[in-house]
């Protein structure tokens, strides 16, 4: 098995996968910030949500893709370690090395999440960003509410969810479905209805990550704009920023807002 070729093709989905995902996250961020400071400019398809959407794709691009990479690299290592371990009958050091690898990536995704709120609302740099979002949230003394953020657990068993529906829709697709033309398609090894019902839920649950993710990128961006701007939300929703301070007052009494 040439592994080198393996990289490649898992480095290429999972970058895909992630630049998508992230310019989702940024520009999501950066339309959730004309929202709360200049709310005129917020409207649907207005100079708020086309200007988030131009600097994503242009000033912005670089910072997502470098961060993409980065993750994309992790994993694609990791699926390759995986791989290797089914292959060499699950060898420890290569247990290890999976490990290792998942820990570092889950650790610079959440970074991520964090550093492209900042890049979404003020155009930062991608090592800027995240040191500026640390910075804040370290000087409100809010450590404990970015750990206590549970919306991307919900989103994942709703992900998980949907990609089992569209594993049983393709389940339901065998051989002889649409006069046969998936008996000459697909030859894999597997059954017609299996291999369908495997590349169902792959598609589903990446595409409702993907879908999911708009609704996180929005909930990352209104914490990360309380912290920063807590007197423009007042002036410019102050029935929001009413309702917001007594629920959080309520969960977190001993952090100020």
């Amino acid at each position: 098995i040439n592994y080198g070729y393996y990289f490649l093709l898992f480095l290429s989905f999972f970058f895909t996968h992630q630049v998508i995902q992230n310019c989702t996250h940024v520009t999501v961020s950066g339309t959730v910030g004309s929202w709360w400071f200049s709310p005129e400019h917020s409207g649907c398809c207005s100079g708020g949500v086309m200007g988030s959407v131009i600097r994503t794709l242009t000033t912005s691009f670089g910072s997502v893709c470098f961060g993409s990479l980065l993750v994309a690299i992790l994993q694609a290592t990791k699926a390759v370690a995986q791989a290797a371990r089914g292959e060499e009958g699950g060898s420890f050091l290569l247990c290890i090395a999976e490990c290792i690898l998942q820990c570092l990536a889950d650790i610079l995704e959440y970074f991520n999440k964090w550093a492209f709120v900042y890049v979404g609302l003020y155009g930062y740099s991608y090592i800027e960003a995240g040191k500026n979002v640390f910075t804040l949230f370290k000087n409100r003394g809010w450590e404990a509410i970015i750990a206590d953020d549970l919306i991307s657990n919900v989103f994942f068993f709703l992900s998980l969810s949907v990609g089992g529906i569209c594993a049983g829709i393709g389940y339901a697709f065998n051989e002889n479905s649409f006069g046969g033309i998936f008996a000459d398609a697909i030859d894999t090894g597997l059954s017609v209805s299996t291999t369908n019902a495997v590349l169902g839920f792959i598609i589903g649950l990446v595409l409702s990550s993907i879908l999911f993710s708009t609704i996180g990128s929005a909930v990352n961006a209104v914490i990360v704009c309380f912290a920063e701007g807590p007197a423009e939300f007042e002036a410019n929703h102050p029935e929001l920023s009413r309702k917001m301070r007594e629920t959080w007052l309520q969960f977190y009494p001993n952090c100020g807002a």
